[in-house]
Parts: structure tokens; C-alpha cells; sequence
């Protein structure tokens, strides 16, 4: 446990993980107890709970728990962050009632090839290493390039489908929680993004300073998104 005796708090480091992990779980525990199960809710809790996963898995990897190595943890946190690109998509279309099937379809068909790599496929993780600040996951060459299209490309993908449904939706709640979801995925797309062009040596340890920043996205969706959308006067959504 020598990180947690350090005199220096990094931004990133095991004290800083579990803490995320402890914010990010409270935030999905009350978005149930809050809203109920209701198809929004739903996915807002597996998009929260699969961040505090990763969060979890970061902190195993840096520390070791629960009968697990560094290299299964690291396998299942990085699982737990490919799923959260389609769940976004998805939870963008249920909040609008706007459905792309095939666009969704694709979105899940691409996490479920990468999570079978990370999970099944020898070399699909290769390492991991944590440096006190953050934690670097080694994939297989020839996945990491795909891996990063899929990525940001689904990223940016949800927040252009948030904004467009956003213009031409007539619930002003529904266009305001909207706007405020796309906010919180450039939250962390952006400050990632600046920390690699000011450092690209950190573009190793992308995943693990993208979802340090990804507790603001769970703090806006809790505290902002969902109470905007559930507010009184609302157009009802159609379920997925």
C-alpha cells in the first residue's frame, strides 16, 4: 500500500481511484433509489456503475485484492469502459425517443469484439503498470489503433447524436438535459486530450486519466442531466 502513504496526492493515484470508485457507486445507488427503474434510470446506473468499475479495477491493479492478479482486473476494467460508448448512445436515444436500431446494433456488435479480446484473447492484454499517478494498460498492437477509433469515434458519435436531437426536440427539459450530457462527455474528452498534445507521454495512460476526468460526466449526470429530464412537464419516451 506504499501510494497510500505518500506525503503527495497525485491526480490520478490509488487514494484518488477509490475515491472515484466510492462517488461514482453512491452516484448509481441514488439514481436508482431516486428515479426507480425506469429505462433512462437504468442505463444511467450501468454507465455509472461500469465507471466505478474501471475505478475499481485501477486501484486492484496498483494495490491487489480479492484473490485477483493485476492482469485480470486490468482485463475486467477495461471491459467495463468498452461498454460505456453504446450505453451512452443508448441512453441519448432513449431520453429522445429517437431510435437509429442500426446504428445502436453496430455500437454493441463493436464492444462485445473488443470486450471478447481484452477478456479471451491471449495477447488482447498484454500488461499493465501502475505509476503512482496513473496506470498504463498495455493492449495487443494490432487492437490498439482499432480500439481508438472505436472509441473516441463512438464518443463523439453520441454527442453529435445528443446535439442533433437536441435541435429538433420540442420537450425543453428533454433539449436541456441533453445539452448538459454532451457537456459532461467533453468534460473528459477534452482535458484528456490537452494533457496528451502538453505531454504525449501520458497518451499511455489514456484510459486511466480519461475516466479520472469522467467523474464530472457521473456528478452532471446525476446532479443534472437526469433532474432535468425527469422534471415535471416532460414528453413521455418510448422504451428501447
Amino acid at each position: 500500500m506504499k501510494f497510500l502513504k505518500t506525503d503527495r496526492l497525485y491526480c490520478f493515484s490509488p487514494p484518488v481511484m477509490i475515491a472515484t470508485f466510492a462517488i461514482e457507486i453512491i452516484c448509481a445507488v441514488y439514481v436508482v433509489i431516486r428515479y426507480k427503474l425506469t429505462p433512462v434510470t437504468r442505463l444511467a446506473a450501468a454507465l455509472l456503475v461500469c465507471l466505478a468499475l474501471f475505478q475499481l479495477a485501477e486501484y486492484n491493479v496498483c494495490e491487489g485484492a480479492w484473490g485477483m492478479d493485476s492482469l485480470a482486473w486490468a482485463r475486467l476494467g477495461y471491459v467495463a469502459i468498452t461498454l460505456l460508448p453504446p450505453l451512452g448512445l443508448h441512453l441519448v436515444m432513449q431520453m429522445t425517443g429517437k431510435y437509429n436500431r442500426l446504428l445502436l446494433g453496430v455500437a454493441y456488435a463493436s464492444a462485445a469484439i473488443f470486450a471478447y479480446i481484452f477478456l479471451f484473447v491471449g495477447q488482447g492484454m498484454t500488461s499493465q503498470q501502475c505509476l503512482g499517478n496513473y496506470v498504463i494498460f498495455r493492449v495487443a498492437p494490432w487492437a490498439s489503433f482499432p480500439y481508438g477509433i472505436y472509441y473516441y469515434g463512438w464518443l463523439f458519435a453520441t454527442i453529435g447524436y445528443a446535439l442533433r436531437c437536441a435541435r429538433n426536440i420540442a420537450a425543453r427539459n428533454v433539449r436541456q438535459a441533453l445539452y448538459v450530457l454532451s457537456i459532461g462527455y467533453a468534460a473528459f474528452i477534452v482535458p484528456t486530450t490537452a494533457a496528451n498534445l502538453i505531454d504525449p507521454s501520458t497518451r499511455a495512460g489514456i484510459p486511466s486519466i480519461m475516466c479520472g476526468f469522467a467523474v464530472i460526466l457521473a456528478l452532471l449526470l446525476t446532479g443534472a442531466v437526469l433532474p432535468q429530464y425527469y422534471r415535471k412537464g416532460k414528453g413521455k419516451s418510448k422504451k428501447a
